[in-house]
């Protein structure tokens, strides 16, 4: 999503879809970005922001170079009107990103335990179905899908407001540490037996976009902010000590938070 958004020309227009108090960050000032939500937050990111439903946007057709829907299909009661309004407000060779989570995976059924379903109206089991709904209603061309890693951060206590759920005891109350060496053991279980335990859904990209051959997803997510990174650019970063140890640390360069290094091997499907 990033990459989509620091490639744009100047004077692009950029709608983050679902947005709450902004889905992404960037530091550039020459692009037209407008978040939508049914609700403005008082507390939000930069950018214009417009009160509307998903399924009625006000604005005219052809719009938007890059629209961003991060982590609000699952949440959208009209999915199909929604849909079909990406499509009309798209402009000729535009790109659509979209992030979902998969709702067979341990994380979205932890999340929706501890949060009594999450808000999630949408349940999608397979990129193929999700692919196949976005290409049918928006009529833009499906370009690439990669999965996407769990970092458990709706857990931790650093993002907590109010007192923790009787439920967090599972999870130490959301103790940082607690749950870097979890996602590690996780991670370590999908290298062992094959399984999806780390996984959480997948990001999806559609439109006019060229994608990187041999893209691979990144399995090194942030405990606290949930940002995604490689191996390689966090070492580049001077995120990791470069003393090697047996369990390598790294801070986030985003939020500072504590995270066990999940190292990549050659037979990984993953940078």
């Amino acid at each position: 999503m990033l990459e989509l958004i620091a490639g744009l020309p100047p004077g692009s227009c950029v709608l983050d879809l679902g947005a709450g108090a902004g889905s992404f960050h960037t530091d550039r000032h020459d692009l037209v970005i407008v978040r939508v939500d049914l609700a403005i937050r008082a507390s939000r990111g930069p950018g214009s922001y417009v009160a509307a439903d998903a399924a009625r946007l006000p604005f005219a057709s052809q719009s938007f170079d890059l629209i961003v829907s991060n982590h609000s299909l699952e949440h959208f009661p009209e999915l199909e009107a929604a849909l079909a309004e990406v499509g009309r407000v798209m402009r000729a060779g535009g790109v659509f990103f979209a992030a979902v989570p998969d709702a067979a995976t341990l994380t979205d059924r932890i999340y929706r335990w501890m949060g009594r379903g999450g808000g999630h109206v949408n349940a999608f089991r397979s990129a193929g179905q999700v692919a196949g709904i976005v290409e049918r209603l928006t009529g833009l061309p499906h370009r690439g899908t990669l999965p996407l890693y769990s970092s458990l951060s709706f857990l931790n206590a650093f993002n907590r407001t109010g007192r923790p759920q009787i439920k967090s005891v599972l999870f130490a109350f959301g103790n940082e540490r607690f749950l870097a060496v979890l996602n590690w053991i996780l991670r370590r279980l999908d290298r062992s037996f094959g399984t999806r335990l780390s996984q959480y859904g997948w990001s999806f990209h559609f439109g006019d976009v060229e994608l990187p051959h041999g893209r691979k997803p990144w399995i090194n997510v942030c405990v606290r902010c949930g940002s995604g990174y490689s191996e390689t650019f966090l070492k580049e970063a001077g995120a990791v000590p470069e003393q090697p140890r047996n369990f390598q640390w790294y801070r986030c360069p985003q939020c500072g938070g504590a995270n066990l290094l999940f190292a990549v091997e050659d037979s990984d499907p993953y940078e």
